[in-house]
């Protein structure tokens, strides 16, 4: 069977962007040429890989394959930027970073300012998804590199990029946010409002350290429905430091007892070699870092 890049491109293309029109739009091809080049890869693999209808989804071979063909073109791309640096071209291409939402606000955006001015020929794309997604999107070559939260065991060439805590969100106006440092136990008489889209793991677990009872009253995706919901008087929420640039002006972070930290590591797969872009990338922000202690 004899595949090339393109068809994995188209496919994955099509997968991700949930249709034709918009993968030829994004490979900036024409949309009979995407059609053609599937069918070409559905003939060479014997079966279909798309339901056309009612939506493009993948079948039971396309998502089996999807993986693969996502990990072959990382591969892909680290070879072509490989040759690229060793004939010392100026770098260019494409490199996906992903992170959790609470990192994406604050530290995403001042990571890739840095990186736009240092390595402007190369494309960086940003996707946000939950702790157990970025490792299956790192692992897959889905993405290039991610943010990850507390990796075990830290991985080599990871950078530590920061760390900080889980703290209480209440209204400016709750009676536990005129003191300093609350017990998570002072939480439990206002229902507890969580995001599934992150660090709801190290929420039970903080739980689990007061010996109290994790039961969310509600559990919603998007970290500003949260906020949104506690500004509402709906109850109160278990959120990373970080996410203090995220909360409205109603809104206040408190410090928890017991206090639970998190480490914040920038990082490559751990099953194959580094994009050598994001070697580059972390080398960027490490000197940076220390640019800024010695500062």
């Amino acid at each position: 069977m004899s595949v090339t890049l393109r068809q994995l491109e188209v496919f994955t293309a099509v997968i991700d962007h949930g249709g034709f029109g918009a993968a030829a739009d994004h490979l900036r091809m024409s949309q009979s040429a995407v059609s053609h080049t599937l069918a070409a890869f559905e003939r060479a693999t014997g079966a279909p890989l798309v339901r056309r209808s009612p939506a493009i989804t993948s079948t039971v071979l396309g998502e089996a394959l999807l993986p693969h063909a996502r990990s072959v073109l990382a591969a892909a791309r680290a070879l072509e930027a490989a040759i690229e640096t060793h004939n010392e071209k100026d770098a260019t291409g494409l490199v996906r970073v992903a992170a959790p939402p609470t990192v994406s606000h604050r530290l995403i955006p001042e990571l890739f300012a840095l990186w736009r001015t240092e390595i402007p020929g190369v494309d960086i794309r940003l996707f946000e998804g939950s702790d157990a997604e970025l490792e299956e999107w790192l692992a897959t070559g889905a993405v290039d590199a991610a943010v990850l939260i507390d990796p075990d065991p830290f991985p080599s060439g990871g950078l530590l990029l920061a760390g900080d805590d889980f703290r209480a969100v209440l209204r400016r106006d709750h009676p536990l946010a005129a003191g300093g440092r609350i017990e998570l136990e002072d939480l439990l008489a206002d229902p507890l409002l969580v995001t599934s889209s992150g660090c709801e793991p190290q929420i039970k677990q903080l739980h689990a350290m007061a010996g109290a009872r994790y039961a969310p009253a509600q559990r919603v995706h998007e970290v500003s429905t949260v906020l949104a919901m506690v500004e509402a008087h709906l109850g109160v929420a278990i959120m990373p430091s970080l996410a203090a640039t995220m909360l409205p002006d109603t809104l206040i972070m408190v410090e928890l007892e017991p206090r639970l930290g998190r480490r914040l590591v920038l990082t490559g797969p751990t099953d194959r070699p580094w994009h050598p872009h994001v070697t580059r990338m972390r080398d960027i922000a490490h000197k940076s870092m220390g640019s800024r202690r010695e500062a």
